[in-house]
């Protein structure tokens, strides 16, 4: 009995959490998200990890007074990590439907899912994955490489949070019987 009373808020718990969902058209559909109002109110989630790395390469050669030919070389790198589960915000519509989301706040820092087939209908990242050199991407007036070893970029798409709330109106009545 006391077990009861220990797995009972538990359960109930359990219950009331949201599971997230890939975001289809269907879910689109269903709940009528078809203004940028409506759909501007909903927190997207990303599936897996996508890795973006910068690499500024800057090499200069010069002669010094006494004639010693110096080889300078410096590299800058930066990576931008958008690990599984951050949340996201819609921010527009592309010109072939495709939806720009936002991570972070500032100009351009914005990636963009599109519907890969009717079959899926999940919104993917978009990328161009034939790129010559591996794909890139133009992330926050940066162009970034998509690191593909890292991370599972070709498999990232939008989910969203989704609960099912179901009242139960219950009223229970004892029956005594009837004696003569």
């Amino acid at each position: 009995m006391k077990v009861t009373y220990l797995f009972l808020p538990l359960l109930i718990l359990m219950a009331s959490c949201a599971t997230q969902v890939p975001f289809t058209n269907q879910i689109r559909d269903e709940f009528s998200l078809d203004s940028e109002e409506k759909i501007g109110k909903v927190q997207f989630f990303i599936s897996h990890t996508i890795v973006m790395d910068e690499e500024v390469r800057n090499e200069n050669s010069a002669t010094t007074s006494n004639g010693t030919l110096i080889n300078n070389s410096s590299t800058k790198k930066e990576s931008v990590i958008i690990q599984a589960g951050t949340p996201c915000v819609f921010d527009s519509y592309g010109p072939k439907g495709e939806m720009n989301v936002r991570f972070e706040t500032g100009e351009g820092r914005v990636l963009s899912f599109y519907s890969k087939n009717e079959a899926t209908r999940r919104y993917y990242f978009n990328v161009d994955w034939n790129q010559a050199g591996g794909p890139k991407i133009k992330y926050g007036g940066v162009t970034f490489k998509i690191d593909v070893l890292r991370g599972s970029p070709r498999s990232a798409y939008l989910r969203v949070a989704r609960r099912k709330l179901e009242k139960v109106k219950r009223k229970d009545r004892f029956v005594r019987g009837m004696k003569v």
